[in-house]
């Protein structure tokens, strides 16, 4: 599948209730080094209520400037989750997430704890 079709699909719990939208997806770089780096695997997906817009990586930095950005930024993204590979249950036209699965804070860099 590629990233940019999945980029704005609906986002539904396992009751098919709409939680959101995909706005962007996670990626942990842990493989082995190959020529130029070492190999990138899906750690998520961000899930947005209210916009599928990039985050633009302001939700992963103390980036305060210029002040505006930001601060737009985080209020258009209130409310998105990280959910993480393993709790995407059903990935077609839409997404749906497995019972029980758990939120995480979009600002999350290596994983759940």
């Amino acid at each position: 599948m590629i990233l940019g079709d999945l980029l704005g699909r609906a986002v539904h719990d396992s009751d098919g209730v709409k939680l959101g939208r995909v706005a962007d997806a996670r990626f942990v770089v842990d493989g082995a080094p190959q020529q130029l780096m070492a190999e990138a695997r899906l750690l998520g997906l961000v899930v947005s209520p209210h916009s599928v817009s990039s985050f633009l990586g302001y939700e992963r930095t103390g980036v305060t400037q210029p002040w505006p950005l930001p601060r737009m930024l985080r209020w258009r993204h209130r409310g998105s989750f990280l959910v993480m590979w393993e709790d995407i249950a059903v990935m077609g036209e839409s997404v749906r997430l497995r019972e029980g699965f758990t939120a995480y804070s979009p600002e999350l860099v290596g994983g759940p704890e």
